[in-house]
């Protein structure tokens, strides 16, 4: 049975995550042409103008196929976040339900995921990178530039913590960092309610095969003009939105610390951990139902049974 118009009783959000390179915007358009559903981008940095191949925003084509939001609708310079994301995208998703009985979201930014879907209550967690940073300011900085910091960014806590509590500065401190706002404002310990219904597909293959495909990827992405994107950029190298893989690890070649080569097989080693990072988050939630991506059938038949169960 195929769920129709008729039988969507609240307006409902289709989540497609998954690993960097597993396929999910060829999925999301097969779901979305399904659904004559437009789709939301939940990625961090298609966000950002200039950074179309290091972040594999979609192609022309892509976007012709299908409405698409968030993908290049702003500056490297502005300061974007998981919260101002949440206030966003909730606001443009109201604006979409007024139109459609399905949207879909794709993405591989899991902060994002969950600050649409859930809301920034479960406070999220910060990257390893983060982490390994504030320890290591910790260990050769001390306590009290943590503190300092942690202060700017909420004072309200600062005044009801334990100043002494490494681990507990450190967490609010990440969050802080992570989420874009005060973690005093984040520790209300409840899932927000959303008024529409979400259905979530993940995207899976084998290891060696997304592997494969991450290697591959990045060799087209050289090929299509990735190193001049990136010498474009060196500019503002120092933004946060050019934190991020297929970026950083091309600095140093530019600064002539490093082989073009060696820089390649970076970003690709780079790019292979944070799909497995991606993949650790993603297996916590119960909620995802796995698949093939070539599967496109299958899952329509599972996201029809879901909305004919809700």
């Amino acid at each position: 049975m195929t769920a129709t118009t008729t039988s969507i009783r609240r307006p409902t959000l289709i989540v497609i995550v998954g690993p960097t390179g597993s396929g999910k915007t060829s999925l999301s358009i097969d779901i979305a042409r399904h659904y004559s559903a437009p789709i939301i981008s939940t990625d961090s940095r298609q966000v950002y103008r200039g950074m179309a191949i290091g972040t594999a925003q979609p192609s022309a084509e892509e976007l012709a196929a299908a409405e698409h939001h968030f993908i290049a609708d702003r500056e490297i310079f502005d300061d974007f976040n998981c919260g101002r994301y949440e206030q966003e995208a909730l606001a443009r998703l109201e604006e979409l339900f007024s139109k459609h009985d399905v949207v879909v979201a794709v993405g591989g930014s899991g902060l994002y995921i969950q600050a649409l879907c859930d809301g920034l209550d479960a406070l999220p967690e910060a990257d390893d990178e983060l982490r390994q940073e504030l320890k290591h300011r910790l260990e050769n900085e001390g306590i009290e530039s943590l503190v300092a910091q942690l202060r700017e960014l909420d004072e309200k806590y600062v005044e009801e913590v334990d100043v002494y509590n490494p681990q507990r500065i450190v967490r609010a401190l990440e969050v802080c960092l992570v989420s874009g706002r005060p973690y005093s404002e984040l520790r209300r310990g409840s899932v927000a309610q959303r008024n529409f219904d979400i259905i979530k597909v993940g995207t899976e293959m084998d290891r060696e095969v997304l592997y494969d495909r991450i290697n591959r990827r990045v060799d087209i992405m050289l090929r299509d003009g990735l190193l001049s994107e990136v010498e474009a950029l060196l500019p503002h190298r120092h933004l946060n939105s050019l934190q991020t893989v297929g970026y950083r690890e091309f600095f140093d070649y530019f600064d002539g610390k490093c082989s073009l080569e060696e820089s390649i097989e970076l970003v690709k080693r780079n790019s292979r951990r944070y799909a497995k990072r991606q993949m650790t988050w993603f297996r916590r939630d119960e909620s995802i139902a796995w698949f093939s991506p070539e599967r496109v059938e299958e899952i329509i038949e599972y996201i029809d049974s879901k909305i004919l169960q809700n």
